[in-house]
């Protein structure tokens, strides 16, 4: 089950985890600053308003995810006022939101996510299905366009790829690698992009794949995109493709285990893995996985489908247990059903694509990031997901993120507990 690692809140908050605005109005304060409790343990919850803040203040209570279980307006007194105390009872998860007219303050929580199980049945077929996929991708030869790009670092090479794929859509992105590497002597790293189509961040970048091919004694890095595009295409290339053959992407094709859009997405995961390994310089030992949200949902969906991969670094990630939602809680982006779908069909074709199923019997060690007031990703689906592999895990879980993390007073305290730690793993992993 969960190894929970707690390093997110060493030296990190004084007395309680504080959800604040950068007016310092309003405070929420919670029991256990880790935002992960124990069946049993009190849950207390307090607010800390400024006495000079005169508006109505609303103080609301979602459960799992739903719709506000409880809904309070209170006046200022300018006392600490205890809001919400009773024991946890789980496995569950809790959003506290305490609002004025111009201001919004949440905080969040999680009991016995160890104990959250995957929503949806495993297709009797999962194993068979997956192997008969990779069978059909190793019989297609590869056939890899590249052209090197002009000198960026003494040192290293960096390349545009394009590598063909059983489906539907080639590999496509930037492969870099430090010159005259000693054979058997580098690890890999695959970097895969959060969703969308024509931000800057889903957008493969020669910069990405130098800045991870330098990293510790070098590595061989290749910078995939999500969607097999051209790079270094102008915007309004981007713009048309999300405006016409990618719009909505993420729900298409759905009650079909044939035509869900990350078929091809996992199969250009399956293949650039597969390119990657045959270099040789590959040590043949170290894979590293890195990815956000859509990103981390790949990464994670990459170390159920090739036990080679050694590590991923999973930052809320998406397309985790999406049947959640059938059980009136929040399945992971991009939520299927919640859409108008044939829930049936789903049900006989999301499976075969969900995290939470691929990661079954995985031994990669997982480093994630869960957001306690994420409603894109949500804390249960993410836990469901890594509940089903085996590997170490290492968790943070940041009881004040949302999907974004967004709130400057935090910044800092961020950085430092959850940025700085996953890229310190990343460093010691790769030297």
């Amino acid at each position: 089950m969960l190894n929970l690692k707690r390093i997110l809140w060493i030296n990190l908050i004084l007395l309680f985890s504080i959800e604040t605005i950068s007016a310092q109005n309003l405070y929420l304060k919670q029991s256990n600053e880790s935002g992960v409790y124990k069946n049993g343990e009190p849950i207390q919850l307090k607010a800390l308003i400024s006495k000079h803040l005169s508006d109505s203040i609303f103080f609301s209570i979602r459960r799992n995810y739903q719709q506000i279980a409880e809904k309070r307006r209170f006046v200022n007194t300018g006392d600490t006022l205890t809001l919400f105390l009773e024991p946890a009872k789980g496995p569950s998860s809790i959003i506290f939101e305490i609002t004025t007219k111009k201001d919004t303050v949440s905080i969040g929580l999680v009991i016995e996510p160890e104990k959250f199980t995957v929503s949806t049945s495993r297709p009797a077929d999962f194993d068979t299905y997956w192997a008969e996929e990779k069978k059909q991708l190793a019989a297609l030869p590869i056939q890899i366009k590249s052209n090197e790009i002009a000198e960026i670092e003494k040192g290293y090479s960096i390349f545009n790829m394009e590598i063909n794929c059983t489906g539907p859509k080639p590999v496509r992105g930037y492969y870099a690698k430090p010159q005259n590497a000693r054979s058997g002597s580098l690890p890999i790293v695959l970097f895969v992009h959060a969703a969308g189509v024509s931000g800057n961040w889903c957008r493969s970048e020669p910069a990405i794949a130098l800045r991870y091919a330098k990293m510790g004694n070098g590595a061989i890095c290749f910078d995939l995109n999500a969607h097999g595009m051209l790079t270094a295409q102008s915007d309004t290339y981007y713009q048309e493709l999300e405006k016409g053959e990618l719009l909505n992407y993420s729900q298409t094709g759905l009650e079909d285990r044939s035509t869900v859009y990350f078929r091809g997405m996992y199969l250009r995961l399956l293949r650039t893995i597969e390119f990657l390994t045959q270099q040789p310089e590959w040590d043949g030992k170290r894979i590293l996985v890195i990815g956000e949200s859509q990103g981390g949902g790949q990464a994670l969906a990459a170390a159920g489908l090739d036990k080679r991969v050694s590590a991923v670094v999973a930052s809320v990630p998406a397309m985790c247990d999406w049947g959640r939602t059938l059980l009136n809680s929040k399945g992971g982006w991009p939520n299927p059903f919640g859409t108008k779908n044939d829930q049936a069909k789903m049900l006989l074709s999301l499976p075969y694509y969900d995290a939470a199923h691929l990661l079954k019997g995985s031994k990669a060690t997982i480093v994630t990031e869960i957001g306690l007031i994420d409603f894109t990703c949500s804390s249960e689906s993410i836990y469901a997901a890594i509940n089903q592999s085996e590997g170490e895990k290492k968790v943070f879980a940041v009881p004040y993120r949302a999907h974004h993390m967004l709130q400057p007073v935090h910044k800092e305290e961020w950085e430092n507990a959850v940025t700085k730690p996953k890229e310190a793993f990343i460093r010691a992993f790769l030297k």
